[in-house]
């Protein structure tokens, strides 16, 4: 018979906007504190470019928050929630994700 996850367990919590925490999951990483979880929400069906929206959480014992929003478009800016814009953190996180982009979690 196969196990269920807890709610709290790995990544089956749910993310920030609600959905479950499986769903777009590519894998988390530690920066001090706080835990960082990365999804892939995938891209619009009527977007011709295929662009793939991004969303990394951020949990630091308060649950699961929006950290940052961002594409693979190379002309896009990722989008900041307003507590991690200018943070110092920004540019490792966002090095952490891409390779958590180019090599997903198992």
């Amino acid at each position: 018979m196969a196990r269920l996850a807890a709610a709290d367990e790995g990544p089956y919590n749910l993310r920030s906007d609600g959905k479950p925490g499986i769903d777009g999951y590519l894998g988390d990483f530690h920066r001090g504190p706080a835990v960082f979880t990365l999804y892939s929400l995938g891209s619009h069906p009527a977007d011709p470019a295929r662009i793939t929206e991004y969303l990394l959480d951020v949990e630091d014992g308060a649950g699961p928050r929006e950290c940052c929003r961002f594409t693979d478009d190379t002309d896009s800016v990722p989008e900041w929630s307003r507590t991690w814009q200018n943070d110092p953190w920004c540019p490792a996180i966002m090095l952490r994700c891409q390779e958590l982009i180019d090599h997903p979690s198992d």
